[in-house]
C-alpha cells in the first residue's frame, strides 16, 4: 500500500461524549474493508469521522484527495464524495422507489459530479427493476435496504460507508440481500468501509479487516491473514475459522465431487459447485481441522493437506490454536486448527514442523452457499 493513490489513510484521536477514540490505519481503495469488533468498540464513530459528521483531530486522505489534516483542512460532510447506508433505510416515504433513486442521481448532477454509475446499472445490480413504481412503505426490509444502497450509489460516491446495513433485518431478509452486496463487491470498483459485529458477514463479504476494541485498533490487514492469527481475539472465538478464495477446476461426475484449487493444493467438495474457472470462497472452521505428524495412509477424509506449523497459541486450559502454513514449502495461505493441549504436547507439535492437516468439513460462503456445510 505504498502508493497513496490506492489507499484510504486515516488517523483520528479525541473524545465523542464519554467515548475515547484513538485509531490509525490504512485501507485499500478497492474492495470491502470491514470494521469489526464488539458493540462499543468505535466502529460507527470511525465511520462518522470519515463522513465528517464527528470532528476529531487527525488526518484523512482518500486516494489522492486530502479531506482533513492537522493544519486546518476539513471538508464539510456535503463536500465529501461519500454514500452512507445506515442500519435503517432512510428513504423518502412520499416518493416512489424510482423517485428515491433519482433523488440521489439528481443531487450528484447538481453538484457537477460526473455520472459514472448509471441508473439502469444500479437497478440491475440491486435487482429492483420490479420495484420502481412501488411506494417505499410497501417494501420489505430487504427491499428497502437495496433501494437505499442504490440511492447511495447513484450519488456517485468516491467512497461508500455502510453502518451495519443488515443489523435490522431478520434472517430471511438478510439472506435475500447478501447476494446483492456480493454483486456490488464484484462489479463496482468503489471502496467500501463496512461496519459489522457479525463475523459471518465479514467472512462472506470482506477482503480487508480492521479489528477494533475499546476505541483502538487491535490489528488491520487482509482478512485471510487476520482470521487464522492465533494471537488475535478472533482466533479465541468458539466459531474461529479461516476463509480462502478457491478456483473451480472441474467436476468428477463419478463421485459427485468438485475439484477446487487453493494455492498449489487441491480441495474436493461434494456436489457440483459453480463453473470451471469461477472463484468461490471457502470457510474451514478451526474445530474441523485435525493434525497428524505423518500423512494418514488410510482415512475417510478426502482433504489431507501438507502444512508447516507457524505458531501455537493457548486458547484455554484445555485447547490450543495451531496456525499452519499450507504446503511444506512454507509459502502457502494460512489455516487455523484447534486441538487439545494434551494432543499438541503428546505429539510434540512446534513451530517449523512439517505435518498434515485433515479437513473434516468445508463450508461454502457466498453465491447462495452461506449455510451449506459439505463433509469431506
Amino acid at each position: 500500500m505504498s502508493d497513496a493513490r490506492k489507499v484510504i489513510s486515516l488517523r483520528f484521536a479525541g473524545t465523542v461524549g464519554n467515548f475515547r477514540l484513538n485509531v490509525a490505519f490504512d485501507a485499500p481503495m478497492q474492495g470491502i474493508t470491514a470494521l469489526f469488533g464488539p458493540s462499543g468498540s468505535g466502529k460507527t464513530t470511525v465511520l462518522r469521522c470519515v463522513a465528517g459528521l464527528d470532528r476529531l483531530s487527525g488526518q484523512l486522505t482518500v486516494g489522492d484527495e486530502l479531506w482533513q489534516d492537522a493544519n486546518g483542512t476539513f471538508r464539510e460532510p456535503y463536500e465529501r464524495s461519500i454514500g452512507y447506508v445506515f442500519q435503517e433505510p432512510s428513504l423518502f416515504p412520499h416518493l416512489s422507489v424510482r423517485e428515491n433513486l433519482q433523488y440521489g442521481l439528481n443531487r450528484a448532477m447538481r453538484s457537477g459530479v460526473r455520472e459514472e454509475i448509471h441508473f439502469d446499472e444500479v437497478v440491475g445490480l440491486m435487482g429492483i427493476a420490479a420495484l420502481l413504481d412501488r411506494s417505499t412503505p410497501t417494501l420489505s426490509g430487504g427491499e428497502r435496504q437495496r433501494v437505499a444502497i442504490g440511492r447511495a450509489l447513484l450519488s456517485q460516491p468516491r467512497l461508500l460507508l455502510m453502518d451495519e446495513p443488515l443489523a435490522a433485518l431478520d434472517k430471511r431478509n438478510k439472506e435475500e440481500i447478501l447476494p446483492f452486496l456480493e454483486a456490488l463487491h464484484d462489479k463496482l470498483s468503489i471502496p467500501i468501509l463496512y461496519v459489522s459485529h457479525d463475523i459471518s458477514e465479514v467472512e462472506r463479504l470482506a477482503d480487508y479487516m480492521v479489528l477494533l476494541d475499546k476505541g483502538e485498533v487491535v490489528a488491520y490487514g487482509e482478512m485471510t491473514q487476520l482470521l487464522p492469527d492465533g494471537r488475535l481475539p478472533l482466533a479465541i472465538r468458539s466459531d474461529a475459522a479461516t476463509v480462502f478464495e478457491c478456483r473451480v477446476e472441474g467436476y468428477d461426475a463419478q463421485y459427485g465431487l468438485t475439484e477446487m484449487k487453493m494455492h498449489d493444493v487441491t480441495l474436493w467438495v461434494p456436489s457440483r459447485i459453480g463453473k470451471v474457472g469461477e472463484e468461490r470462497r471457502l470457510r474451514i472452521a478451526a474445530a474441523d481441522v485435525s493434525l497428524s505428524p505423518e500423512r494418514p495412509s488410510r482415512t475417510s477424509i478426502l482433504n489431507v493437506l501438507p502444512c508447516q506449523i507457524r505458531d501455537v497459541q493457548s486458547v484455554d486450559e484445555a485447547l490450543v490454536n495451531v496456525t499452519l502454513i499450507i504446503g511444506h514449502a512454507g509459502s502457502g495461505p494460512l489455516l487455523l486448527a484447534r486441538i487439545s493441549k494434551r494432543a499438541c504436547e503428546s505429539l510434540g507439535f512446534s513451530p517449523g514442523q512439517k505435518i498434515y492437516a485433515q479437513v473434516k468439513a468445508v463450508s461454502l460462503v457466498g453465491a447462495g452457499y452461506s449455510s451449506s456445510v459439505v463433509k469431506s
